[in-house]
């Protein structure tokens, strides 16, 4: 695939606020199966990717993607936000090499990454080698390989993507903010295309234990968001990519769209370290900022995509910021969480659920919260229990959702997808 110019002359730092950011490709490895239609259809059927309390990644073989070699300089975090990028780049149309394969200037492309705790699986070996042979016995990778930028860096390597390339830590708001990134320099014209996603890969002895002191675990092991009797999150992994372009660029390299990404709002709670504010203020002014970023309003929402955490005080917070956020439509709108089936993958959470979202837009399906059996008082809005359904969509109209992210800190990030 050759390469094109953009589609008009806009110097770099010019504004393109008004024209729509298309999704062209996506990429996912889950608890679910690797790619993103294992993610989306095995969801959509009730399927679970939890096993023994933990959603791991029982499917991916790095080897799939790296040789030998490139797997052992890559954490799993690393590792898995390749194989995503490998979909997301392929499904977008864009060559797999990047030896002369970009369909823009290599120096016009950027990626934003995501990650809650980057390298955890190379520091966790790193203190073991100190510890066991002492300095002699830690790599010389230990660092450029545990680094939260490494995953970032990583891709655009692999890709000779030269353009803006950092990583967002944001905690589990990560990868919704890593997409929000995106959009912004997409808008501002900074870049003509944005790789942008998350990855996360952090089910060791160490994460274990220190959600565990937070007592955000849950013990039974189950994810169940909005249920009466949730006890906590499940720790999972994964990752997702998703490529990003504006529509004009997209248009004339004869693209094909997934969706848009229309909007992006963020917020600080500024009130707890880890508990989010009761009242879901601070998650409603994300909502809200995302709405009013796409140009759009609580009557034209037609799915939520919910953090949803299973914790007892997340799904109470959420549950009023969505009414906060979208009023008397709150309870006519299908709210779902991702998380039931597959846990919670921390950084990563939000570009897997963006996918997640886009896929469902594009079906007109509202996919199901598992494991929904008791209702709790004041939990009362549609969490779509046990099955999925239709989404109500009026005709001619692309169906449009938000996709919700708060993370430890305070972070709220929460994206506006619309189906193409």
């Amino acid at each position: 695939m050759g390469q094109i110019l953009s589609t008009r002359a806009r110097p770099q730092g010019a504004s393109s606020r008004a024209e729509p950011v298309l999704v062209t490709g996506v990429g996912a490895v889950t608890p679910l199966g690797v790619g993103a239609r294992a993610l989306h259809e095995r969801w959509s059927a009730g399927m679970v990717g939890i096993r023994d309390g933990e959603g791991s990644c029982a499917d991916f073989d790095p080897q799939d993607f790296l040789t030998a070699k490139e797997a052992r300089r890559a954490d799993r975090f690393t590792q898995l936000a390749i194989a995503a990028c490998a979909e997301a780049l392929s499904d977008a149309g864009w060559e797999e090499e990047s030896g002369g394969g970009l369909p823009y200037p290599s120096e016009r492309i950027g990626c934003v990454l995501g990650t809650g705790i980057g390298g955890i699986g190379t520091l966790v070996q790193g203190q073991e080698a100190l510890r066991d042979r002492g300095p002699k016995g830690v790599s010389p990778l230990a660092i450029p390989l545990m680094m939260s930028n490494a995953g970032a860096a990583a891709l655009s390597l692999r890709y000779g993507l030269r353009g803006p390339s950092f990583a967002v830590s944001t905690a589990c708001a990560s990868g919704a903010n890593a997409l929000g990134c995106a959009l912004r320099m997409l808008q501002s014209g900074e870049a003509d295309a944005v790789v942008a996603g998350g990855s996360e890969a952090g089910l060791l002895g160490l994460a274990r234990a220190a959600f565990g002191a937070l007592d955000a675990l849950s013990p039974s092991g189950v994810s169940r968001p909005f249920d009466a009797l949730r006890d906590g999150f499940v720790m999972g992994e994964g990752a997702a990519v998703l490529v990003l372009e504006r529509a004009g660029e997209a248009h004339g390299r004869g693209a094909r769209a997934l969706g848009t990404l229309k909007g992006f709002g963020a917020s600080s709670d500024a009130h707890h370290l880890t508990a989010p504010l009761a009242d879901g203020a601070g998650q409603a002014a994300a909502m809200t900022a995302a709405m009013d970023d796409a140009g759009v309003g609580a009557q034209e929402i037609d799915y939520v995509n919910a953090h949803g955490t299973s914790t007892p005080l997340n799904d109470r917070a959420e549950t009023h910021a969505i009414k906060l956020a979208l009023g008397e439509r709150a309870g006519e709108i299908p709210v779902s969480s991702t998380k039931s089936a597959i846990g919670h993958l921390l950084g990563a959470a939000g570009a897997v659920e963006a996918v997640a979202t886009l896929l469902a837009l594009r079906d007109r399906i509202a996919p199901p919260t598992l494991g929904l059996v008791q209702a709790e008082d004041e939990l009362d809005l549609d969490y779509v229990p046990g099955t999925a359904r239709p989404l109500q969509v009026e005709a001619g109209r692309p169906a449009l959702a938000l996709s919700n992210s708060f993370g430890f800190g305070g972070h709220n990030a929460v994206l506006c997808l619309e189906a193409a």
